[in-house]
């Protein structure tokens, strides 16, 4: 009942924001939804229109045989809101596809089946560019969404250049980073540079405290610059912990133990501790990616296995906060699925995950119950350090008059050094 209790204040405290058009799996029975750009997961998912990329879109279904899955696409604004541009607008071909490349999990103790979509294909191809949403249905139940992942396609018409900084306009090498960003838009036919673009720039990946900015500072020719903007200032957080349970034998990097019990193996992750008082430490992670191995596998995505993943931080309990598992794998919802729940007879808070074999980055966030803001802090748990070797993605979107959606002409990523 206290969980249930906890899921409905959760519902309540998280703001509506129209239709769900975050990456995200809603069948219990499919798991580990990746994107790659040309076999490359450390890179965004951003493809170039026209450049003869590949996207690929990978995910597991745990069964003994395949299902007869589909997928359409979904042009959206930059804004993640749908687009309302019809099918023969954004698309060259017909907008669905039958998944039909996927193979059986070899010798696991969880039998799965491992898909993968490839984008563009022989199906279609993309006419403009923007943020598209991917759609996973079955055959014979189109209207009920599987899983969905978001990417994007730029024209890369603009050059974007960025920096970051730990002397902000707030404080000195303290607890923020500052971003700048110059956008040339010479060769994007922009009109009104101080006016026409839509600068978005997100830290990690997170979703939370990802901000957007139309006016620049100044403008030189057909430069803008967005400097000393108070929007681009971020809280500077920590390095993302890691753990990896890349074999089954013996426990990995920041694993106590790892054991079978029918009919899964299980990981107990080392209990982590609130690191916001303690002094900065450089660690090498991957800003919150995760990914698929097998330590003795030659092709882990279908000879990894799936392990009962147990999380455990050793923290007081916070009254007026939810704290939530952050990563690439609980795909930047705070949900259900990513709650930590206070267990009073243990003192704990916890989390149990179905993973498959890998390494991974995650680290806590909490947000405020009372459902003001939807931005998270990393300060109360993790803790604000202006040392921390950040991750900044920039887009740059804009709407030539007379048109219908929102164009990706530049995209660029900068760390903090």
């Amino acid at each position: 009942m206290r969980q249930f209790v906890i899921l409905l204040l959760l519902a309540l405290s998280l703001p509506a924001r129209g239709a769900d058009t975050m990456t995200g799996i809603f069948d219990d029975a499919f798991h580990t939804l990746r994107i790659s750009v040309n076999g490359d997961y450390m890179a965004p998912p951003v493809l170039l229109l026209d450049s003869g990329g590949e996207l690929t879109v990978s995910f597991d279904e745990i069964a003994e045989s395949n299902s007869y899955l589909r997928y359409s696409l979904v042009h959206c604004n930059a804004n993640w809101t749908e687009s309302t541009l019809v099918e023969s607008e954004f698309l060259d071909g017909f907008n669905f596809g039958d998944v039909d490349d996927y193979e059986y999990s070899r010798m696991t103790a969880t039998h799965y089946v491992n898909y993968r979509i490839t984008l563009p294909n022989d199906r279609f191809r993309f006419k403009v560019s923007g943020n598209y949403l991917i759609r996973v249905y079955r055959d014979d139940n189109p209207d009920t969404t599987l899983l969905q992942a978001r990417f994007m396609v730029s024209e890369s018409t603009a050059m974007v250049q960025a920096d970051v900084l730990s002397v902000t306009d707030i404080d000195y090498n303290d607890a923020h980073q500052q971003v700048s960003v110059a956008v040339d838009a010479t060769n994007a036919k922009v009109e009104d540079v101080f006016n026409d673009l839509m600068v978005y720039v997100s830290q990690n990946g997170r979703l939370d405290n990802e901000v957007m900015v139309r006016q620049p500072l100044r403008v030189s020719g057909k430069t803008a610059y967005y400097e000393h903007l108070r929007p681009l200032i971020f809280p500077a957080g920590n390095e993302y912990r890691r753990m990896e349970t890349v074999s089954t034998t013996y426990p990995g990097m920041n694993v106590e133990s790892m054991e079978y019990h029918e009919p899964f193996y299980h990981a107990t992750v080392a209990t982590d501790y609130p690191r916001s008082s303690d002094q900065y430490v450089y660690d090498q992670t991957q800003s919150g990616r995760f990914f698929v191995r097998e330590y003795n596998s030659s092709d882990s995505d279908i000879e990894a296995d799936y392990v009962v993943t147990h999380f455990t931080l050793d923290a007081p309990e916070l009254p007026g906060k939810h704290i939530f598992l952050d990563g690439d794998f609980t795909y930047r919802r705070f949900d259900p699925q990513s709650l930590m729940t206070y267990n009073r007879a243990t003192g704990l808070y916890e989390k149990t995950l179905l993973l498959k074999q890998g390494a991974y980055n995650y680290q806590f966030l909490t947000i405020d119950t009372d459902g003001k803001s939807h931005m998270a802090s990393t300060s109360t748990i993790e803790g604000d350090y202006y040392q921390t070797r950040n991750e900044y993605l920039i887009k740059v979107y804009t709407r030539h008059r007379g048109e219908r959606y929102d164009r990706l002409i530049g995209v660029t990523t900068v760390l903090f050094h």
